[in-house]
């Protein structure tokens, strides 16, 4: 490798990943260049919800007081529901309404340029408007990346790759062996401008206080989910959709999206407001199963383009894993810089690290959360047995008796043809994958 290089690191995306990579390396005194292909950070990114921050705390203290959020979470509900009826659980705590808050809906242009702006504050230079078209190696290892601008090369010891699902730099270091599409998602999402008090309301929450509603069985025959969240002046409401069936299928995203926003438990919160933005996004959805190879000759992965997204139904989370993989990265590769060792075995404590974190446990944990949410147990047949099972406990049926509930559930699981083995086994599937 040259002993000439610009920077000791690059970091390629300036999402949450990228701006915490980048803070680190720059804390760490290491010259670092964070790559954003957009005109700033968060500019390309579709993003529906809510941040949570207990990771932030080891990087900025305090960082409520100052981080650009839309409301504080406080109301968490998850809804399942068919065609027209809809089954809730609504979790409500005033706690998390005050410091150090457990989770916040934001605007991914607003946080993710605060978070950059920590980073440059602290020393990392943000380059934007500009991508990097591919890796420069020497001997087999990288060393740096090549960018679309005229004589754009840059040089460093060490990339890090942050550059969002399906990584190109990760695939051009061959460390994706391959790529299912059955592994992916795709999120359509709309922000719908309502006034902060027909907000408050409606989803009966005051100040800065908001809702997060997740939502099963609202994608028709194409597997996924829905979800509703407050901001300040604004809903963001959306559907995450298995991209093979979706695009098997003859039924356009925005069209489920019209549908779903259409029922019954959905329209009273829509009601009268402005479409002001359509977006959708790919997603890594079956997370740990479809990790790449984190670490590299010269170059770590981390972010969306490791597939560190958290896919797992009761939890649906992202942008905390892509800041404390972010963060992992750019302390393992300052380390690895201090010691002259940038090779993949210098690196290789990125990995044990995250391992010792939530980052990777969590994942590993729920590795089959995925794909036991995307059955067709939960898809299809578990919202029809609940909500039916609750419809008949609820209908009078006077002057006949009451059937008693394990009737009722009896005659319900007949119905949707849930045969008591099945219910069992995955009964038993479900305890031990989120026991």
């Amino acid at each position: 490798m040259s002993s000439v290089t610009d920077f000791d690191a690059i970091v390629v995306g300036a999402g949450p990943a990228g701006a915490a990579a980048a803070l680190e390396l720059a804390r760490a005194g290491r010259s670092v260049c964070l790559l954003e292909r957009g005109p700033f950070p968060g500019s390309k990114n579709m993003y529906g919800g809510v941040v949570y921050g207990r990771i932030l705390d080891t990087l900025i203290p305090a960082w409520w007081e100052e981080a650009p959020v839309q409301r504080w979470v406080t109301r968490r509900s998850t809804m399942i529901m068919t065609g027209d009826q809809a089954v809730t659980v609504d979790f409500r705590n005033e706690a998390w309404g005050a410091a150090p808050y457990n989770g916040a809906t934001a605007y991914r242009p607003d946080f993710d340029a605060w978070l950059a702006a920590k980073a440059t504050d602290a020393g990392a230079v943000l380059v934007c408007s500009t991508t990097a078209t591919g890796l420069l190696r020497e001997g087999g290892r990288v060393v740096g990346v090549r960018t679309d601008r005229p004589d754009g090369d840059l040089r460093a010891s060490v990339v890090i790759a942050c550059d969002g699902v399906n990584s190109f730099l990760a695939k051009e270091a061959g460390m994706y062996p391959h790529t299912d599409p059955s592994n992916f998602t795709v999120g359509v999402k709309e922000t719908i401008g309502l006034p902060r008090e027909v907000i408050d309301e409606r989803f009966g929450v005051r100040g800065d206080h908001g809702v997060d509603i997740e939502i099963i069985g609202c994608t028709g025959d194409v597997p996924g989910g829905g979800f509703v969240y407050t901001n300040g002046e604004s809903l963001a409401v959306g559907l995450v959709l298995s991209l093979p069936q979706l695009a098997a299928g003859d039924t356009r995203p925005e069209e489920l999206l019209r549908r779903m926003k259409t029922h019954p438990a959905i329209a009273p919160l829509v009601e009268g407001g402005e479409v002001l933005e359509y977006s959708a996004h790919v997603i890594p959805e079956a997370g740990y199963e479809m990790m790449p190879e984190l670490v590299g000759d010269g170059i770590l992965v981390a972010g969306d383009a490791a597939a560190m997204c958290l896919a797992a139904g009761i939890w649906l989370e992202g942008v905390n894993f892509a800041i404390g993989s972010g963060a992992e990265a750019g302390r393992a590769a300052a380390r690895a810089i201090g010691r002259g060792d940038t090779s993949s075995a210098g690196l290789a404590d990125y990995r044990r690290r995250l391992e010792s974190t939530f980052v990777l446990a969590d994942h590993h944990r729920l590795r089959a959360a995925p794909h036991l949410v995307m059955s067709p147990l939960a898809q299809q047949q578990l919202p029809k047995l609940a909500c039916g099972v609750l419809e008949d406990l609820f209908t009078v049926t006077n002057p006949e008796p009451k059937p008693g509930l394990r009737r009722i559930v009896r005659r319900r699981m007949k119905r949707e043809g849930v045969s008591t083995r099945e219910a069992l086994k995955q009964g038993l599937r479900a305890l031990r994958t989120f026991g």
